[in-house]
């Protein structure tokens, strides 16, 4: 049996990381290493200290398994019970003897990482190389980000190790819905709403010129909606803080579920449901351009005309984006070709469709 890290000659060998960066970089302020047991990290300290004392070695750990930050926290190595297995090349219950006595006396500092930093941490590798990192591979870089930022650090050689090739193709889901989130460029509400005429109309409108990135509704009661919403932002945390404020002081009730896990890994999939009233609803699948003022275009053209009773999109980044819309339509027909023929987007009626009449009608 040879341990996977903690043995002196394993983190001698993962040490040689080391070795390699010195002689490729002249100038090193601070390396970032990601730990599970802490094999690669007590190696690259051990070394990086030995020879060149002043450079900065920072262990990086996940949210979810950070035993490292535990042992160093307790003196002792601790068993941390569960872990998220999302960086599964991370995910160790309890830190190894020998690392963490080479870890508590070399480790600079210890910063843990949320799932959502290390998706944004793995789209800026795939934009900077074209290169898919597994999670715990981008993990490092995902440190080193939030260390920066948290530390107010403006300069410097920051060195980020990138390891593992394992990423599970479906776990890309998560990754692509998740970056964004990660980077604090989009932010998750759910916002009530009057059930009326209008009202999503009024919601786009009291969030300015701001792009919304996902919208999820359906019809449930006469006089109030809740609705799942996702919006674009180019100041972060701040500019949430500002939006929810703003909503709350116009009337609305907000929730802001950016940093709840349960309502980005499932509840966001799980709005709605089937509505309380019988409903003349028609069932449309609309293709967006991919323009900030598509939305509002689209609910300006349909003006007072009809109560939209359920409407789902996702922007994906690609030219168009599909969009799920049901119209409560009590007239003839003509009313409702008049609309799509003025806001001129590619449609589908889909109002048979099997799953829609099983799950929403």
């Amino acid at each position: 049996m040879i341990p996977p890290y903690d043995d002196p000659d394993v983190i001698a060998g993962q040490g040689t990381i080391a070795h390699e960066l010195i002689g490729q970089c002249d100038s090193i302020d601070t390396i970032y290493v990601q730990i599970g047991g802490g094999g690669l990290a007590a190696g690259i300290a051990a070394y990086i200290k030995a020879i060149l004392p002043h450079i900065k070695v920072i262990g990086v750990e996940a949210e979810g398994s950070a035993c490292m930050k535990a042992a160093l926290k307790a003196g002792s190595p601790v068993d941390i019970g569960y872990v998220s297995h999302f960086a599964d090349g991370v995910a160790v219950s309890k830190a190894g003897t020998e690392t963490f006595r080479v870890l508590s006396k070399y480790l600079d500092d210890i910063i843990t990482c949320s799932n959502d930093e290390i998706c944004a941490a793995m789209k800026d590798i795939f934009d900077d190389t074209r290169a898919i990192a597994e999670p715990s591979g981008a993990l490092s870089l995902a440190g080193l980000k939030k260390y920066v930022r948290e530390n107010n650090i403006k300069s410097g050689n920051h060195i980020a190790i990138l390891s593992g090739a394992n990423v599970k193709f479906h776990s890309l889901r998560m990754v692509a819905e998740r970056c964004d989130v990660g980077e604090m460029s989009e932010g998750i509400l759910s916002v009530e709403i009057p059930e009326k005429i209008g009202a999503f109309l009024d919601l786009v409108k009291s969030l300015g010129d701001r792009v919304v990135t996902e919208f999820s509704y359906r019809y449930n009661t006469e006089d109030r909606a809740r609705v799942f919403a996702s919006v674009e932002l180019t100041e972060g945390k701040k500019e949430l803080n500002d939006i929810c404020k703003s909503l709350k002081k116009n009337g609305y009730l907000v929730t802001d579920l950016t940093d709840d896990g349960l309502a980005k890994d499932h509840i966001r999939y799980m709005v709605g449901g089937h509505p309380s009233s019988k409903l003349n609803e028609r069932l449309f699948l609309f293709e967006f351009p991919a323009t900030s003022n598509a939305l509002l275009r689209f609910l300006e053209t349909l003006g007072n005309s009809y109560n939209i009773t359920l409407f789902h999109f996702r922007i994906t980044g690609l030219e168009f984006c599909s969009v799920l819309c049901g119209l409560d339509v009590t007239d003839k027909e003509e009313g409702v070709n008049e609309f799509i023929k003025a806001i001129n987007y590619p449609v589908e009626e889909v109002t048979s469709n099997t799953a829609y009449h099983q799950l929403v009608r």
